[in-house]
């Protein structure tokens, strides 16, 4: 019966026992926090949520200036790899045509019983490899001598082409890279903005969207009656007011729809003026002023990284696109950290 016997659970006692209770309450502690309300989001207050959002889009829109730049380098790399290989095409058509009149010297030269240089140059598989290894100007006639040498550089000249081709190519996958990149990382800014805007209520969300900028009639001249440095200048500044209530979309240029850049090189475009793609070239545009000469039709920038611009209309207003899910608008210079200011005419 002894042996049939449930045997005794011994007690930890001592520093065992105080072992064993310290981990059993740390066990205890820990499924609490992760099954407890410590394991909640931290509540924002609406202040919180719009420092956190005005972060993400300020975050966002310097990735899209950096897409801005690199769709540029890229349009550029497409277009000159469309041009090489148009050229490359023409010079090889011309070459065939050359080595077409060569196989007809070569038909005759053989019914003549002869076959030189440029007949075999003509029925060669491989003519650069002929051409390497012969010398042929010196042992064909000077006709033939003639046309072999043009048919040698322009040979020359094709693979060239298709050198500067494969470089093109590429450089334009890279940009098409890093195009990607940049626009996974501005939709991931607007989404995480997106869904911090979700928390607020419906009056502090009108709220902050209100705080974007003044109202669109408020203060507003009109466009005739602005007063530019020049005839340009107030072409840009008409344009500009044109554009207000217009939807931000990042990488727009108009005229539906615009992002910073793209509504400032709008406005200057509208005046015959070409400014480049992205804030921070648009900066090195021009002639630079200090705030306190500022004039309408200036560009004006903002935050360390030259990421946003607008274009002052006088009275310390501006004219910008501001962000994601907002409209081009008027708003005050000092609604963000001033960064510099140039006059492109």
């Amino acid at each position: 019966m002894a042996a049939h016997r449930k045997p005794r659970q011994r007690t930890l006692t001592g520093p065992a026992g105080r072992t064993a209770a310290t981990l059993a309450l740390a066990g205890a502690a820990t499924v609490t926090a992760f099954d407890g309300p410590a394991h909640a989001e931290p509540q924002l207050t609406p202040a919180q949520v719009k420092a956190k959002v005005d972060a993400l889009y300020e975050q966002a829109e310097t990735a899209t200036e950096r897409y801005n730049g690199t769709k540029v380098k890229a349009d550029k790399a497409r277009t000159a790899l469309t041009q090489l290989r148009d050229e490359a095409t023409r010079r090889t058509e011309r070459l065939n045509n050359s080595r077409n009149a060569l196989g007809s010297i070569a038909s005759a030269q053989y019914r003549a019983g002869g076959l030189d240089p440029a007949v075999q140059l003509a029925l060669s598989s491989s003519p650069e490899e002929y051409l390497e290894g012969a010398s042929l100007a010196e042992r064909a006639g000077s006709r033939q001598a003639a046309r072999i040498t043009a048919i040698r550089r322009e040979l020359a000249r094709i693979a060239e082409l298709r050198a500067r081709a494969d470089g093109r190519l590429t450089e334009l996958s890279a940009s098409q890279s890093e195009l990607a990149r940049h626009k996974s990382a501005i939709q991931e800014k607007i989404g995480s903005a997106q869904r911090l805007l979700d928390r607020l209520t419906a009056p502090q969300r009108a709220q902050y969207d209100q705080r974007g900028g003044h109202d669109q009639g408020a203060a507003s001249p009109a466009p005739g009656a602005v007063r530019a440095p020049n005839a340009r200048a107030a072409a840009a500044v008409a344009y500009a007011y044109g554009a207000l209530g217009k939807p931000y979309v990042w990488g727009a240029t108009g005229p539906g729809a615009f992002d910073c850049s793209g509504l400032t090189q709008a406005a200057w475009r509208a005046a015959g003026v070409s400014l480049p793609r992205t804030s921070y070239t648009q900066i090195a545009t021009g002639q630079r002023v200090s705030r306190g000469d500022l004039a309408p039709g200036d560009l004006v920038f903002f935050f360390s990284g030259i990421s946003h611009v607008g274009i002052y209309v006088g009275g310390g207003q501006m004219i910008h696109a501001p962000r994601p899910g907002s409209a081009v608008r008027l708003a005050p210079l000092d609604q963000m950290p001033f960064a510099g200011a140039s006059r492109p005419a």
